[in-house]
């Protein structure tokens, strides 16, 4: 799973790297039904506040975080001790408009490190059709880009914040991926996502991982899991492992990180909505 020379001087010089082979099908496959099968259970479908800190929900999640399957390719990039600040799913159905604007992470999520990276699961095929992700090379370096707080119903983004000015979709890269495969790219990068026109359902899954030494910088507290090396800095607080899926501990402690994540991405907004 280890990234070679090539694709880390690319990550460096792009902000992004693609596709890494994280799981095969049948492991990928076996991921999805487990979520389906709790969708089936509450109307097929997510609650929105189950979309955020998902690995409190999820003993599977939490195992994922901490896979070296994963971790692996994110140390060569962020080095060996890394804090997981959230988990979040992206689920389009067969036919659902729902998008994803142009927007930097970095520019909601309160976090002091520009070493920040998403690492995006594919549980089902990303493709061109079914509306994967698509990156502007480059734009991880620099100011960030002017955004605007645009509330567009599709939108899956919390605010449906959207970059006004400095993106140009004709130097978009877009990031096809099979079941099983995960992109990594850096938080501070510009990237979107389109509608699904496939006959299969859009799942994927983004874990969010940091350095030690980043801290919260707009909220007044905050929550990580150490997933690997150790944490000397402290500036986050330790969330519990799920002994199992819904793990009533873990669920108590999911009530409260995920508000605060929601109060982060919602500060100075006119509107808060309750897509997370």
């Amino acid at each position: 799973m280890a990234l070679n020379t090539e694709q880390i001087e690319q990550f460096n010089r792009d902000g992004y790297v693609y596709p890494i082979e994280v799981l095969d099908r049948d492991e990928a496959g076996a991921l999805r039904r487990r979520l389906e099968a709790q969708e089936g259970k509450q109307g097929g479908r997510l609650e929105p506040g189950q979309r955020s800190k998902s690995h409190l929900l999820f003993k599977w999640l939490d195992d994922l975080i901490r896979d070296k399957r994963i971790l692996d390719p994110v140390e060569q990039l962020i080095g060996p001790n890394i804090l997981c600040w959230n988990t979040i799913f992206w689920i389009k159905d067969i036919g659902s408009e729902s998008f994803v604007s142009w927007h930097q992470d970095t520019r909601y999520w309160g976090l002091s490190s520009d070493q920040v990276v998403t690492a995006w699961l594919a549980l089902s095929p990303a493709s061109i059709e079914s509306g994967c992700m698509r990156v502007m090379p480059g734009t991880h370096e620099g100011a960030v880009l002017p955004h605007e707080d645009r509330y567009d119903q599709a939108n899956m983004l919390t605010r449906g914040q959207e970059i006004t000015a400095g993106v140009d979709d004709k130097r978009a890269v877009y990031m096809p991926l099979e079941v099983g495969e995960m992109s990594i790219h850096n938080y501070r990068l510009a990237h979107a996502s389109g509608p699904n026109h496939a006959p299969d359902r859009r799942i994927g899954v983004s874990m969010h991982f940091m350095p030690t030494d980043t801290r919260q910088i707009v909220g007044s507290w905050d929550s990580a899991a150490l997933v690997r090396g150790s944490d000397s800095y402290g500036n986050f607080t330790p969330t519990p492992v799920p002994a199992a899926d819904f793990d009533a501990e873990a669920m108590a402690f999911h009530a409260r990180a995920a508000e605060a994540v929601r109060e982060v991405l919602y500060v100075d907004a006119a509107v808060n909505t309750q897509k997370l």
